[in-house]
């Protein structure tokens, strides 16, 4: 060990999960090759020595992910390099080369100009309180010295081979499906696995281009999918499914072009895990909705509700031994058949196994499901230094009235007429907002004291639920 120059990052790049920043702004090469000091030194002082790296189809990527792994052996820790591919490929390669610990260079979902790292060691996210003693052992300078090792390793073929086992059920009638990769790094994976999937496969925009000149990857928003309920119009296709910019989220749209979310996928999942998992946890984040909670437990689930955050979501499954869990934003992870990760392209596979299995439509699925009336995910610009302040705000006002307040992950409240929330986004300067009530009028009465609670608090507009309607 060795104390050195220190590095500080910019403040805003320590997330909650992750760490992120804007390329040439907050995130230089010089903090991906400190970041891999650190890093490599957490991964020493913990006992191990193998560090996967895998990166995204960014075009900041590259040279990121070299500063990094300069960093990482320069603590004596050796580097089996991966490429460019999806997050789960590099999941995949924790567990199928059963390194120490792993870290994926990417941007995940953001526009262009961002990029990040997003990490794993002695098989736990690294999330919280980790990433900031990343930030004091950089800013110390207090890093492990050695001269590691760098192996190439093409995994790719195993991860797609993996993906393809799970439909292990004889299809009698294939199925026609649209794959919306969104030039973001699952292309590759995508093209492949569709090869050796049975049924009619369209692809959409699976040239990794890290410009994203089609649509922004973040299938979470219904503007981005457009292209692909076009194209299962156009194909007549069975159903269609979209991905973000680093593959472990899911989109899916129904033979009839409606969306199905984050929360409704669970519930097809958690309908089918419950049969081999009965009374198994079923997580899912506080964005999701209660028809959710209420049908996990008709099918005799235990439904539990927790912090929205994909670190915070693996770290709780293994608390509650879940065979399964999902968030809004499509993050869907399964430890039930898998390996306790998210992963859209395994989800993408496994959903088309259930369908094959029920001899169910997912049009037929969507239709069975409860009905609520909802807002999507809304989120309201909010600067990073004062979004955090304001939920607290919103809290303290709460407290002094009857309100039923959930407090698990900013302020989830329920009513008579169904519950709204309010949180501080952990990966952009935003405020997440969502309602949900049992009919329109009750969702008007409900935006109206989500908008109340905003404007206390001195977010101007007097609808921040329209598009582009807060700031």
């Amino acid at each position: 060990m060795t104390a050195s120059d220190g590095h500080k990052f910019d403040p805003s790049m320590l997330r909650e999960y992750d760490v992120r920043g804007v390329v040439g702004k907050t995130l230089h090469a010089e903090d991906a090759h400190a970041l891999g000091r650190a890093f490599g030194t957490m991964v020493r002082r913990s006992g191990g020595s193998r560090v996967a790296v895998g990166r995204d189809g960014r075009l900041s990527s590259p040279e990121l992910a070299d500063a990094l792994i300069k960093g990482i052996r320069a603590t004596g820790c050796d580097v089996l390099r991966i490429g460019r591919g999806p997050t789960p490929m590099l999941y995949f390669t924790v567990y199928n080369q059963k390194t120490d610990a792993g870290i994926m260079v990417t941007g995940s979902h953001n526009p262009p100009d961002y990029n990040g790292f997003k990490m794993l060691n002695a098989g736990k996210s690294v999330f919280g309180e980790a990433i900031q003693e990343l930030g004091r052992i950089a800013a110390k300078g207090d890093f492990e010295v050695g001269a590691g090792g760098l192996d190439d390793i093409d995994i790719e073929d195993r991860y797609v081979d993996r993906l393809v086992e799970e439909l292990d059920v004889d299809v009698a009638k294939p199925m026609t499906i649209v794959w919306d990769c969104g030039n973001g790094a699952a292309g590759d994976v995508v093209r492949k696995l569709t090869a050796k999937l049975p049924g009619t496969h369209h692809l959409l925009f699976d040239d990794i281009d890290g410009n994203f000149p089609n649509h922004h990857p973040d299938p979470t928003v219904e503007a981005n999918l457009v292209d692909l309920k076009a194209a299962v119009a156009k194909h007549n296709a069975d159903w269609g499914v979209a991905f973000d910019g680093d593959g472990d989220r899911i989109g899916v749209v129904d033979g009839q072009g409606r969306v199905l979310w984050g929360d409704q996928l669970l519930q097809i999942y958690a309908a089918d895990v419950l049969e081999r998992v009965p009374g198994g946890a079923i997580i899912a984040d506080v964005k999701a909705s209660q028809t959710l909670f209420d049908e996990v437990t008709r099918l005799g689930g235990n439904a539990i509700m927790w912090k929205t955050g994909h670190s915070l979501i693996k770290t709780k499954m293994i608390e509650e031994k879940a065979p399964i869990a999902g968030e809004m934003s499509g993050h869907i992870f399964f430890a039930e058949r898998y390996y306790g990760y998210d992963d859209a392209t395994y989800a993408a596979v496994r959903l088309y196994r259930i369908l094959v299995q029920s001899g169910k439509s997912l049009d037929t699925w969507r239709d069975a499901m409860p009905v609520a009336v909802n807002t999507p995910e809304t989120r309201i610009e909010c600067p990073d230094d004062r979004k955090f302040a304001l939920i607290e705000e919103v809290r303290d006002r709460l407290a002094s009235t009857d309100a039923e307040v959930d407090g698990i992950d900013g302020v989830r409240v329920k009513s008579n007429d169904g519950w709204w929330l309010l949180r501080a986004s952990n990966t952009q300067p935003a405020i997440v907002a969502r309602c949900e009530a049992a009919d329109d009028a009750g969702l008007e009465r409900l935006k109206a004291q989500v908008t109340a609670q905003l404007q206390k608090s001195g977010l101007e507009s007097d609808d921040f639920f329209a598009p582009g309607g807060g700031h």
